[in-house]
């Protein structure tokens, strides 16, 4: 089944390390909210009728909307969408607007996911990335979701700080593992190109760790989880009982979705197609009925590219009677071909004709994609 993904774009203030497309002008929510209610409704055919299996409100910071605010467009996705009874539908949230009244509010809602920016549970680490939030608030919000019937729970935690230490990343683990969250997304900190900590790095404010420590700390995620019951599904995404992130996994496997608000990108399975990144030109060209919108035409060697870097990701791997069914004989051989030495050094495997990276290759993994991508 599809999915439709929203983008809410509002953050109260920029956290030093995101790129996401976002603003801290508080003063176009109802234009925002106006505007997407009407691109649901001007692109109501995008999915041509299909199912609804999931729902992600994400951001930006998605908990800076009132209850209202989705109840308007919630209101118009059960008007003109059929969404399976069975959806999953996610909110991702920073800790310090989970107050006690807009969890209650939020659970009221069709929401049954809740994703948090926790990022990490030292507030030095906290203030280091200018995350509004503290680890005190972060420990009451999981809480109060928890309180309000919200089991579906996933945390962000970020590893690779300057100055942090393993002992600082092993508590981090600990707490979450502790706190019985059932889904984690953990990522090395990237200094993006336009960011503040991007300048930080490049004025000699910030030194990076050393990738030896880099390497650990992935090493220590994967043995940690593994050892406490999580399965690493994704390179980056860990999960208990099997509670997977169900709408980025559609992500991961090709599956169409529609993205709506400013920046939002879309899949129909034969184009990809991405709203322009200005609150702006997004609300001119809604309000006009012709959205700003880019699109690139996927030709069978994009297609393929992006069949491969997304099924090597996860844990499913690529399925290579369905690549030689897509793709056809000739692109089989050519990624057979180029698999052969990572497969004779134990760094890929095939498994009753799926591949998949190993333990070994996870480590490696951007380097066996490209050998494999067709250029």
């Amino acid at each position: 089944m599809a999915g439709i993904y929203i983008h809410v774009p509002f953050c109260s203030k920029r956290c030093t390390y995101c790129d996401f497309f976002s603003s801290t002008n508080m003063q176009n929510k109802e234009t925002y909210v106006d505007s997407v209610v009407k691109e649901l409704e001007l692109r109501k055919e995008y999915l041509s009728g299909e199912g609804i299996g999931t729902i992600y409100f994400g951001g930006g910071t998605p908990s800076q909307l009132d209850i209202r605010a989705f109840e308007r467009i919630f209101e118009t996705i059960t008007r003109l969408y059929q969404i399976d009874e069975d959806a999953e539908i996610t909110l991702e949230a920073n800790p310090d607007d989970m107050t006690p009244g807009y969890v209650e509010g939020i659970a009221t809602l069709p929401f049954n996911r809740v994703s948090m920016g926790v990022q990490s549970f030292k507030d030095e680490d906290l203030h280091f990335l200018n995350r509004r939030h503290d680890s005190r608030q972060a420990f009451k919000a999981i809480a109060l979701c928890k309180e309000n019937g919200f089991t579906n729970l996933s945390i962000d935690l970020i590893y690779g700080l300057p100055g942090q230490s393993m002992e600082d990343w092993q508590f981090n683990l600990a707490e979450a593992i502790r706190l019985d969250i059932p889904h984690l997304s953990s990522y090395h900190l990237i200094y993006e190109e336009g960011t503040p900590l991007f300048r930080q790095l490049h004025a000699g404010k910030v030194k990076p760790v050393m990738e030896e420590l880099s390497v650990a700390m992935f090493t220590e995620l994967i043995d940690t989880l593994t050892d406490a019951g999580y399965e690493q599904y994704e390179i980056s995404n860990f999960a208990k009982n099997k509670l997977y992130s169900r709408h980025n996994s559609s992500y991961w496997k090709g599956i169409k979705y529609l993205g709506v608000g400013p920046s939002a990108h879309s899949f129909d399975g034969k184009t990809r197609q991405w709203n322009v990144s200005s609150m702006t030109k997004y609300f001119k060209g809604i309000a006009a009925g012709f959205p700003d919108v880019e699109m690139e035409e996927l030709d069978t060697k994009t297609s393929y590219n992006d069949f491969i870097i997304t099924g090597l990701r996860t844990m499913w791997g690529v399925d290579l009677h369905e690549l030689q069914k897509l793709y056809g004989e000739e692109l089989l051989t050519y990624c057979m071909k180029q698999a052969a030495p990572h497969l004779k050094n134990g760094l890929l495997v095939n498994a009753d004709s799926v591949l998949k990276l190993t333990r070994q290759g996870i480590f490696i993994s951007d380097g066996i994609m490209s050998d494999l991508l067709y250029v």
